[in-house]
């Protein structure tokens, strides 16, 4: 996926851009499979047009909290390195984002749990000097890459004027 270069500053360029795992959709996949087999059995099982309409409703509510607003969230949200700041950002309509320069990062760590191995991703731990110390994302795919890119744009920055803060 591509970060959009109207958002980048001069001389700046992208290092990593990802989103979460579409192993998170799992969930929401699963609900929608049982709202659709419950619909189909309230039909077959009732000749009530109110109770249809009843079982509707709510199966329309089920799938769009628990299966649409999941796969927007998931589909909107991205996550990019550049070689000046980290960048998270999400929203469809209405956007949120947060930007942590580089210089202010002091580590990027991961974690990759036996479920997480088996989908081929992990947890990427981003700390820095911010009062909330550190910033986990969660399920990012092939993390142990992304890690090793961010760990080494870090390396490169280190060596130059780490005053740079991407603005």
């Amino acid at each position: 996926m591509a970060f959009p270069t109207k958002l980048l500053n001069d001389g700046e360029h992208v290092v990593v851009s990802t989103r979460t795992h579409p192993k998170a959709l799992i969930g929401p996949a699963a609900i929608l499979v049982v709202v659709v087999a419950a619909v189909i059995t309230a039909a077959t099982l009732t000749d009530s047009t109110v109770l249809g309409v009843v079982v509707g409703i709510v199966a329309a509510v089920v799938v769009v909290w628990w299966v649409l607003r999941p796969f927007i969230d998931w589909l909107t949200t991205t996550y990019t390195f550049t070689n000046r700041r980290f960048i998270k950002r999400s929203g469809l309509i209405a956007k949120e984002g947060r930007t942590i320069p580089l210089n202010r990062i002091s580590g990027v760590d991961f974690e990759i749990g036996v479920i997480d191995r088996i989908f081929g991703c992990g947890t990427l731990i981003v700390s820095d000097a911010s009062t909330n110390g550190r910033v986990l994302l969660d399920d990012i795919p092939q993390v142990e890459q992304v890690q090793l890119k961010v760990a080494e744009e870090l390396h490169t920055l280190s060596g130059r004027d780490r005053a740079d803060d991407g603005t």
